[in-house]
Order: C-alpha cells, then sequence, then structure tokens
C-alpha cells in the first residue's frame, strides 16, 4: 500500500518548499536551540522538520483537522500499523449503497455520489470503533487523517473548499491511503488546538516561529469540508459551497485586527528567539489578497522584543540583514529577544521541558519550576515533595526515587488515577461522565455550540448539571467511580480548586472552563513523565514520614499552606501560628539528621510580614532566595490589594 508522508498535502501557504531557507537561517543566526513552538502549524511541515532535528516540538492549530495530522505523525501513543492497514484495505473494498450525513450533504459537489456515501460511512466506522474501544486515540487520529489526506487528493477542487468544478459525471475515485507513520511516535511532540493568543500565555521555548494567515481569506473558509470530517458533528451546511457555520474558527489575522492581534500575540513570547515567516502580498487589485500586516509593523512590534534581523528567498536564493523593500519575496523576521541577549534574564532551560499538572491546585509551583532548577541539588537519591499538591515539583524531579506526600486524601486519589490508569482510559472515563451529565465539551464542539465565547465562559451553561454532579457525588460511597467523579468536579470547578465543608461535602461553585484542549495536553504530559518516573503518593501528614528513613544523598521539598494566606484547600483547619512553629522546628529536624530541605514560602504578603519565619531563618542561618513569582490564582482575603508579595525559598545549603 502506498503511504502518504506529512506534507502530500495541498494547503494554503505550505512552507515545505521553503524547509532549507528556514533551517539555514535558524542554524546560521540562533543558538543553543532545543525546543520550538509552531504557534500557526498548519500542515505541521516546519515542526515536522525540527522534530526530526532532535529538537522539542510544540505543534498548536485551531483547525482539528490539521491536529489530527500531528497526532497521527507524532502523537507518543503506541498504535498497531497493521491492524491499521487492515482496517483502510477493509474501507477500501467495502460498497456502501445507504445515504448518511456526508452523501445527503455533498453528493455530486467536490466527490462523486458514490465516494460520498463511502467517505460518510468510513467517518461514522471511525468513530464507532474509538467509542466501542477498539481503536485508540492516536489510531483513531491515524485514520481521520489517511481520510482527509485522501480525499484532498481526489476532490473536485482546485486545492480549497471555496468552490466545486461544475461537473455532471464527477468520476468515482475515492481510495484511501495509510499514513507513512511511527509505531511510537515521538516522545518531543507537544500538540494543542487553540485559538494562538491564547496558546502563546502557557508554552515557552528557545524558538517561538510564528507563520500566520497573510490576508482576509480566511482558513476555516478555504478548509470547511475537511474540518467538518474532522469535527463529525454533523452540522447544517449551506450555500452553494455548503458551507458550515464557522464563526467560532474564524480568525482575527484575517481582519483589520491582524495588528493588533500580532501585537499581542509577540508580546507573551517567552522565548530566546521569534521567527516570522510572512509573504508580503503587495497592493493588488483583489484587495482579499493584501497583506493585512506590513512589513513595517511587523518589524516594529518585533523590536519591542530585541533585534531584528530580516532575511529574503528569491527563488532559491536569499540574503541576510536587508532592510525591509516592498516586493514581492518571501521574508523571514528574526528577533533575538532581550532574554537571549541577557542571560540573567531567561528562564528558559536547555532539555528541561517541565510537565504541567492537570491539577490547577492553589498555590502550585509551576511557574518557579526553572527557578528551583537552578537552587536545587543536582544529584538526588530519594525526593521527598511534603505537601506536594497537584505534583508540579514531584512529577519534574529527576531523583531516582520520588516520595509525593499530601494529607488530602481526595487529592491523593486524584494522583493515584493519574498513575495506574492509561491516558486513554483517563480520558474515557471523564468524556462519559461529561456527557451523562450534559456537561460542556469544548474540545468536541466548541463555545458556540453552547451559546457560549471564551471570554464570558461556561459557568452560566453548565451551572445546573455541575451541581447536579456535585451532589451526587457528596452522596456517593467510596469507590473508583467517585474518584473520577471527584476529578472530574475538579476540572469543571471554579479556577479548578479542591474544597470541603465542615461536613466533609465538597463546595465549589461552577466555574468558567470545561474539560478543554489545554487541560488535556497537560495530562496527557503528566502521564507521560509518571510512566517513566519512580514515583509513589503518599496520604498523611507530613509529621507521619521517617525522617530517619532518608540519607544525606536525599532530598526534602516544602510547600505548605501559608501563614499569611487562607487559602480555600485549608479554610477548615486554618494554618495558625502554632502550626507554622511546628513545621519550622521539623526542618530543624531533618537539617540535624544532615537532610538538604527547601521550604516554599512567603516573607512578605500584601503588607504584612512573616516575622516568625524571617527569625528562624536568620537565627538557623538558612538561605533565603528570592524568587520572581506572581500569584494570579491566590485569594488571601488581604485589603490592600496593591502591596507586594516576596515569595521566598529557604535552604540550609
Amino acid at each position: 500500500m502506498k503511504k502518504l508522508e506529512i506534507n502530500n498535502r495541498r494547503f494554503l501557504g505550505s512552507k515545505y518548499k521553503l524547509l532549507n531557507f528556514i533551517e539555514e537561517t535558524v542554524n546560521s543566526n540562533c543558538k543553543d536551540i532545543n525546543s520550538v513552538v509552531d504557534v500557526f502549524a498548519g500542515t505541521g511541515v516546519v515542526g515536522s522538520m525540527f522534530l526530526k532535528d532532535g529538537k522539542e516540538v510544540y505543534f498548536n492549530d485551531y483547525l482539528k483537522s490539521n491536529c489530527y495530522t500531528y497526532k497521527a505523525f507524532y502523537e507518543p501513543m503506541k498504535i498497531d500499523i497493521k491492524k491499521i492497514e487492515k482496517i483502510i484495505n477493509d474501507y477500501n473494498v467495502v460498497e456502501i449503497e445507504e445515504e448518511n450525513y456526508f452523501s445527503d450533504n455533498f453528493s455530486d459537489t467536490y466527490f462523486s455520489s458514490k465516494d460520498c456515501k463511502k467517505i460518510g460511512f468510513i467517518r461514522d466506522d471511525i468513530e464507532n470503533k474509538f467509542i466501542e474501544k477498539d481503536i485508540n486515540e492516536r489510531e483513531k487520529s491515524v485514520l481521520i487523517a489517511s481520510l482527509i489526506y485522501s480525499m484532498d487528493r481526489v476532490a473536485n477542487t482546485v486545492g480549497h473548499y471555496d468552490a466545486y468544478r461544475k461537473i455532471k459525471n464527477i468520476e468515482d475515485k475515492f481510495f484511501m491511503y495509510m499514513l507513512d507513520v511511527s509505531e511510537k511516535g515521538e516522545k518531543k511532540s507537544h500538540i494543542s488546538n487553540l485559538d494562538a493568543n491564547e496558546f502563546i500565555k502557557n508554552v515557552k521555548a528557545d524558538l517561538v516561529y510564528i507563520d500566520p494567515p497573510y490576508n482576509s481569506r480566511q482558513y476555516c473558509d478555504a478548509y470547511h469540508l475537511l474540518e467538518n470530517v474532522a469535527e463529525w458533528n454533523k452540522p447544517k451546511v449551506y450555500g452553494v459551497a455548503k458551507k458550515m457555520d464557522r464563526t467560532n474558527l474564524k480568525s482575527k489575522y484575517c481582519t483589520n485586527k491582524a495588528v493588533e492581534a500580532f501585537d499581542e500575540l509577540v508580546k507573551n513570547c517567552n522565548s530566546k528567539y521569534i521567527l516570522v515567516s510572512y509573504n508580503n502580498t503587495g497592493d493588488k487589485s483583489n484587495s482579499r489578497s493584501n497583506a493585512k500586516i506590513s512589513d513595517l509593523q511587523i518589524k516594529q512590534i518585533l523590536e519591542k522584543k530585541g533585534k531584528v534581523k530580516v532575511f529574503e528567498q528569491d527563488y532559491n536564493n536569499f540574503t541576510t540583514g536587508k532592510s525591509v523593500s516592498l516586493d514581492h519575496k518571501e521574508r523571514l523576521f528574526l528577533c533575538e529577544t532581550e532574554e537571549a541577549c541577557d542571560d540573567s534574564k531567561i528562564e528558559l532551560k536547555d532539555n528541561n521541558i517541565f510537565a504541567k499538572s492537570p491539577l490547577n491546585y492553589t498555590g502550585g509551583k509551576y511557574r518557579l519550576l526553572p527557578q528551583f532548577d537552578n537552587l536545587f541539588p543536582k544529584d538526588i537519591d530519594t525526593f521527598v515533595d511534603f505537601f506536594c499538591g497537584g505534583g508540579n515539583v514531584a512529577i519534574n524531579s529527576n531523583a531516582k526515587k520520588i516520595i509525593a506526600i499530601d494529607k488530602e486524601t481526595n487529592l491523593i486519589k486524584i494522583l493515584e488515577l493519574f498513575k495506574n490508569y492509561d491516558y486513554i482510559d483517563i480520558v474515557n472515563r471523564l468524556d462519559s461522565i461529561i456527557e451523562k451529565y450534559n456537561l460542556s465539551n469544548t474540545y468536541k464542539n466548541g463555545y458556540e455550540f453552547y451559546g457560549q465565547d471564551s471570554s464570558s465562559g461556561l459557568g452560566k451553561y453548565n451551572k445546573k448539571y455541575y451541581l447536579n454532579l456535585r451532589n451526587d457525588y457528596n452522596h456517593m460511597k467510596d469507590s473508583e467511580e467517585k474518584d473520577f467523579i471527584f476529578l472530574t468536579l475538579v476540572i469543571f470547578a471554579f479556577n479548578h480548586q479542591i474544597r470541603f465543608n465542615s461536613k466533609g461535602e465538597f463546595n465549589m461553585p461552577v466555574g468558567k472552563r470545561d474539560f478543554n484542549s489545554s487541560i488535556r495536553k497537560n495530562l496527557l504530559d503528566f502521564c507521560r513523565k509518571l510512566v517513566v518516573k519512580n514515583i509513589s503518593f503518599v496520604n498523611t501528614d507530613y509529621k507521619n514520614f521517617e525522617i530517619d528513613s532518608l540519607t544525606e544523598k536525599d532530598f526534602c521539598y516544602f510547600d505548605p499552606p501559608y501563614y499569611l494566606g487562607d487559602a480555600s484547600y485549608n479554610e477548615n483547619d486554618g494554618w495558625n501560628e502554632n502550626k507554622e512553629k511546628e513545621l519550622l522546628a521539623y526542618l530543624n529536624k531533618v537539617d540535624k539528621h544532615g537532610i538538604k530541605f527547601a521550604l516554599s514560602n512567603v516573607t512578605e504578603h500584601k503588607g504584612l510580614k512573616n516575622e516568625i519565619l524571617i527569625d528562624w531563618a536568620i537565627e538557623n542561618q538558612y538561605n533565603i532566595h528570592n524568587l520572581n513569582y506572581n500569584y494570579s490564582n491566590s485569594n488571601y482575603h488581604i485589603k490592600d490589594k496593591k502591596q507586594i508579595t516576596k515569595e521566598v525559598l529557604i535552604t540550609n545549603y
């Protein structure tokens, strides 16, 4: 069977022919590039090039039809290639007579009536196989991507789906090809299906590559049919081109808001280098083809972040460091950010991409991990994470053995789920609960399906269903199902936080978000890390841990509730002065055993000082390291919101 490569797709603005240009520009001008973010990944060929070069790559695109491609080729999940090939062979020989959604809507337009029946049958069958667990998530992605690639090869179009050729008797010629994918995927790939400007806020790497739409031609209009097949929500279609409602897929980069959107995107880039590919199509007679952002605007926006060079390619040649001109050439704008120029400012660590916990636990230390990496000992036998919370610190430790401790029983149960169940199993269980309780699923349906948008959130829609779920949970006996329901509650709760009342009932109100792409990605990354870590989760109070079991080669990290705060997880058993002193005495005990420790805390918060902590550190001659952090998801109930917070890490080494 002929197998298709990732670049075997017709796609507007594909950079396949410019890969050498991009690669040479990066190799000649950028230092120590180990991780790359491809913000508008499109066909995925640029990210694929960096991935094959051994770099960590983050693929993102707002079209699900494109994301299925990245998952098919690179999702780090094992698949049965022979099984997939057999399924595709069966599809190619099957004869379909029954009508279906696809044939009802698209017969004799982009494909013949016979081919439409087969395409609709195949897409339905893929979905059914996944629901019945005959195929895993990546196998589903391979089949959907194979279907899309195969459709694109024979579609009655000129390369996009804004219109089709008016032919009376369209030839039956659909044949489904297999993709040339590996069995295990690629461990260094990360895949997201998010709006670019939202995606960039939560990712960082050495290089950010930006290849936005150039003009007013919306990609969701050009590829609406393939997106319809990818989502498979079977919406109504209208007009001659048979387009579905694409309101939620419209890009600002194709409108008069493009400059504003680009400025915001660049502002939020957390990287050493930013590489922008932009084809200034000049002042054409057709205004739809005119570039929405000028070369000068791109250069001025990038210069806010650092030094900018412009590289041009005219056919097979390109020059470096040229001034901006208005002729029709393919251009690359390379920005070396201030962080790259000043090593003291950059927090990125080469070869060290941190996994983020899917639990947005109050006081989580994910943002501090790059700083911890510089301050923690390098060679640790056993790493003990007291008050482990969501597990951000524990999961990213490179110790030979990791022990994560927390007294919150339900929290440990969730972490055990992550450890004991496959990512796909967890997702299927959660999606089943979401469907059962009629909660929103924007990962599948988007915001418009629920009459909401990202800014207003989903609380209004979900409130009734969420309260039903919460009520059922609070009256259930302990069971595995209850643990999964609790995880679902946390995902849909306000700020994804955990809180119980004096009766032991979960009482967080509904939040704005659901089990979206971002949380699914964090869950996948977290589960990947768990597979390769020697980690155990322990449900106990820190004082019950036997310090005598540790040696000088071990390390203890403490992240207790803060004395200056009253966060949701300790409202019913507040962290008072006595508990603060008990912990500090315990740390002295750790120190006397010759074991290294680090304590996270704040010495000052919104006008108040923790004199107990400061005096203890000075008296025992411990080191106080000031950290850079901003708690945007904590509520300390302090009136003066203008006062600063001083986050510290106190160590005995």
